[in-house]
């Protein structure tokens, strides 16, 4: 009896392993061995294409403020480095006790040269007056005339100097050539101006611009009047518009500068270092969810449902991305099922479970954003 209980056993589970299991409990045990993913299908949408360059912010122009006299003491200064000024504000003003003096001298010489003017008027007209009588010789009449014409000049010289003396004196007051904001200050207090010397810096209107350098190959598809976007090293993002496209390319760099202006404010500033994307062209494009896109051995797959409830691996081509989306180029049909979540999971001839489906006006659909991306 020891030595068939054993032999018995085995038979009793033979037996019990080689009764077939019902439908129901096939089905099920199918189902547990089945992935359970997530499909959509490609979307189409408008696709932005764009070219995506690095650069610098610039001052789109500094103007350099400085004195139109020289040798003159200083003797306010109304403004700071971040002070925003308006066009024909005085800015600095020089002391013009001199210059004050001088102008009383020259309105003095003025003076003397209209009296002296009438004086020699009139005895020309004196002398004209009789000169068919006889009592006045040729040559007096002509040096009574001659007389006259200094006097004029010399009322006129008198006038010039006059005007240069009143221009110095306004000449003091250093003022705004334009509205815009204060970016450097290298005037104090008592220094002795020089003219031509920089006193300060003026950002003109307040704008600034990016310059943007793109590859050479990239060039031509650059035009005046593209939207670009910009973002800065502190994650600000700025929406600009390309003004001019430098004609040149830098031999250095193999690039070429294009000028984006930004809109006003304190978000950009000149010298910060930013990155932005230059929007070439817009059309429509089948677009996928990022999840559904496998890479493996450097070329892009998805995995298409077929009719019996598995999946086919397919290598597709793709373009370019934006928020969570990636544009298909080739390789899908617009009524194609493909994995989206679990992707990274299977392989070639899986079976799966379908437990979410992206529709059109599903809450799935509805909660992943669209988008346009860069090439």
């Amino acid at each position: 009896m020891r030595t068939l209980q054993p032999i018995f056993l085995a038979a009793v589970a033979a037996v019990v392993t080689s009764v077939p299991l019902p439908a129901g409990a096939q089905a099920q045990q199918r189902s547990s061995a089945a992935l359970a993913v997530s499909t959509t299908s490609p979307r189409a949408e408008q696709f932005a294409r764009t070219v995506v360059a690095t650069g610098s912010v610039y001052a789109w122009q500094e103007a350099v403020i400085a004195p139109e006299v020289g040798g003159y003491r200083v003797a306010t200064v109304n403004v700071d480095v971040g002070s925003k000024v308006r066009k024909g504000q005085e800015l600095v003003r020089l002391a013009g006790e001199m210059l004050s003096a001088e102008l009383a001298s020259k309105k003095a010489a003025k003076a003397q040269a209209d009296a002296q003017l009438i004086t020699a008027a009139s005895n020309l007209r004196r002398a004209e007056s009789i000169l068919n009588s006889g009592a006045v010789s040729d040559s007096e009449h002509e040096r009574l005339r001659a007389e006259s014409l200094a006097a004029q000049a010399r009322v006129e010289a008198a006038a010039s100097d006059l005007e240069a003396s009143r221009l110095k004196l306004q000449y003091t007051r250093v003022i705004a050539p334009d509205d815009g904001v204060i970016t450097s200050r290298t005037v104090v207090v008592g220094q002795i101006a020089q003219a031509g010397g920089e006193m300060l810096r003026l950002l003109r209107q307040g704008r600034v611009e990016w310059r943007a350098e793109v590859p050479e190959a990239r060039v031509r598809e650059i035009k005046t009047g593209q939207d670009a976007r910009v973002t800065t090293a502190d994650g600000t993002q700025l929406v600009g518009k390309v003004r001019q496209v430098a004609p040149t390319v830098q031999s250095g760099t193999r690039t070429a500068l294009v000028y984006v202006d930004l809109p006003k404010g304190d978000n950009a500033r000149p010298g910060m270092f930013a990155r932005g994307e230059i929007e070439t062209s817009r059309s429509s494009a089948a677009t996928l969810p990022l999840a559904s896109i496998v890479v493996r051995d450097g070329y892009s797959y998805v995995f298409v449902v077929n009719d019996k409830q598995g999946v086919e691996r397919r290598r597709i081509e793709v373009g370019a991305v934006r928020n969570g989306r990636v544009e298909v180029v080739s390789g899908l049909q617009p009524a194609d099922r493909v994995v989206e979540r679990g992707a990274g999971f299977l392989k070639d001839g899986d079976r799966i479970r379908v437990v979410e489906t992206d529709e059109p006006g599903s809450t799935s659909a509805a909660r992943t954003p669209s988008g346009a991306g860069p090439t």
